[in-house]
């Protein structure tokens, strides 16, 4: 299932083309391991069952670390951070932290507006 164009998972989606683009030829494989993670991410939330959506949202944090360290391993290193902190929220039952690391992964990626949605 393709999520709708407004939706930000779409966005996110579309947008990896340029990060393929950017990285290089090493980065097709983790490119569509996160198209698939971000679909299955944006079915889950369409579903109700966020606890899923959240889950595939931060294994796909994780792997765009294994993207960051191929252009700056610094990058990387921050990136890792904001997975963590992702993840330790998940296992906190923080949605509010949650939402913030998300929309902070966003922000980082260029997108300035925060995640429109107002509960996961």
């Amino acid at each position: 299932m393709t999520p709708p164009d407004s939706d930000s998972f779409a966005r996110f989606i579309a947008g990896l083309t340029e990060l393929e683009v950017t990285v290089g030829p090493k980065a097709g494989p983790v490119v569509a391991e996160l198209r698939e993670l971000m679909l299955k991410a944006a079915a889950a939330r369409q579903s109700g069952q966020e606890q899923t959506a959240l889950a595939a949202i931060a294994q796909a944090m994780g792997r765009i670390t294994t993207l960051a360290e191929l252009l700056d391993p610094t990058e990387a290193l921050m990136m890792r951070a904001i997975a963590q902190r992702f993840t330790q929220a998940l296992g906190q039952g923080d949605k509010a932290t949650a939402k913030e690391t998300v929309n902070v992964m966003r922000h980082r990626a260029g997108d300035p507006k925060d995640d429109p949605a107002k509960d996961w």
